[in-house]
């Protein structure tokens, strides 16, 4: 998502800047703006901020919450009008779209970097430096039904390794049970991140980069699956099929689900039945190296805080990040820790004899934080772009038209755009 016209217009609207809110006895109040974490979250940051103010009587830290679609226009006119939060929540493109329009700073001289996994710092990293403090993550897991695998004649103690398996495994399955096998997310935003996963750039030098050899074999491989009927084929080519692909997997219509741990508390829930005989694994992490999934918030800082104020900024950041916080916020949201010694906690390291696949999906994926990165694409026109590539990319997949064809027609508009 890029921010519009509305960043220069406020900026160049805004007056001289005016520092950050202080307390009337000059004791300094440090604003906090999260994202779409009230109501569920009120007592885990009431709690925090309380203990916080407590151990720090010179400073008063203020916690408010935003709505996820309009915490961004809020920043922005606050950072416009001279009046910026301390810290501000953020997703990884919100956090690069802000960098990159000069909006918020780099942390290098306040994060603790020695907290957080390698995989966390080098998604807020940018022309070398870090932007943000890591806050929760996530990364995907294979969920999948071992009754449909016996009757395909697939091992259940053999879940697929690569992308190229669980197209395989996807083909088996749909030729032996007729279910289909797998539920890719091809639509916008979406393809792009696993073109990358997989090893495949979208641009290079500047250049859209799609429409090589490498690139049309790989659309082609997901063309004969879905000539095949492997792939589900309700809302593959929209931008989000969780929720379709999720009532498929609970109505035994899907035999490979991958998503989120929190995904397996569903199928629980929902389909005590099929729970039982739900396996787990990991995601492949493809030739990259890369663990699939990764979507993780942080918290970032506005250029034009009061610099007088960055020491105090700096600790609080840490403090809210820290392995301590962290764990403790997981462990209630069902997400995952990007603190080192949070992600080593036996909550995530060690699991029972008798769990059942919500809590192994859970230290499968806490396994990989190290390798889990945040893929989206990095251009002007981001949503456009992405938009003309899922198009060409499901008329190539569902042939109505040549791949190659496709991709070179989409690589021409996106040379005209970028």
């Amino acid at each position: 998502m890029k921010l519009k016209s509305l960043t220069l217009s406020l900026l160049i609207a805004a007056s001289a800047a005016i520092p950050l809110a202080a307390h009337a006895a000059d004791k300094p109040v440090l604003e906090v703006w999260t994202m779409s974490l009230s109501p569920k979250f009120d007592g885990y940051f009431k709690n925090l901020v309380a203990q916080y103010n407590a151990q720090h009587p010179n400073v008063e830290v203020k916690w408010t919450d935003y709505p996820w679609d309009v915490i961004q226009a809020k920043f922005t006119a606050a950072v416009g009008a001279g009046k910026p939060p301390a810290l501000v929540n953020l997703n990884v493109p919100w956090a690069y779209d802000y960098q990159q329009e000069g909006l918020i700073q780099p942390l290098d001289n306040l994060i603790d970097k020695s907290q957080y996994v390698a995989g966390a710092l080098k998604d807020v990293t940018f022309n070398g430096k870090v932007y943000a403090f890591p806050h929760y993550n996530g990364a995907n897991v294979i969920a999948y039904n071992a009754e449909l695998f016996k009757k395909a004649g697939l091992d259940p103690n053999k879940p697929p390794k690569s992308f190229d398996e669980e197209l395989q495994y996807a083909k088996t399955i749909k030729a032996k049970t007729g279910v289909a096998g797998f539920a890719p997310t091809l639509g916008p935003t979406k393809i792009e991140a696993l073109l990358m996963q997989n090893g495949l750039d979208v641009v290079k030098d500047g250049k859209p980069a799609f429409n090589s050899p490498a690139h049309v074999a790989f659309v082609k491989k997901l063309a004969d699956a879905y000539k095949a009927g492997a792939l589900l084929k309700d809302n593959l080519f929209s931008q989000d099929n969780f929720q379709v692909a999720m009532a498929a997997y609970n109505g035994g219509r899907l035999a490979m689900l991958e998503s989120t741990p929190t995904t397996l508390t569903r199928v629980r829930d929902e389909a005590p039945k099929l729970y039982a005989h739900t396996r787990v694994a990991p995601a492949p992490l493809g030739p990259t190296g890369i663990a699939a999934g990764g979507w993780m918030f942080n918290f970032a800082v506005a250029r034009n805080v009061d610099k007088a104020l960055l020491p105090e900024i700096g600790k609080f950041g840490n403090y809210l990040t820290n392995a301590q916080n962290q764990l403790a916020f997981a462990k209630l949201a069902g997400t995952l820790p990007t603190a080192r010694q949070a992600a080593a906690d036996p909550h995530f390291q060690k699991v029972a004899d008798n769990a059942g696949a919500a809590e192994r999906a859970v230290s499968i994926a806490a396994a990989n934080l190290d390798k889990t990165r945040t893929l989206f694409l990095s251009v002007k026109n981001a949503d456009v772009l992405s938009a003309k590539l899922s198009a060409a990319v499901e008329k190539a997949v569902t042939g109505r038209q040549d791949v190659k064809a496709a991709l070179d027609e989409a690589a021409a508009y996106w040379t005209s755009k970028l």
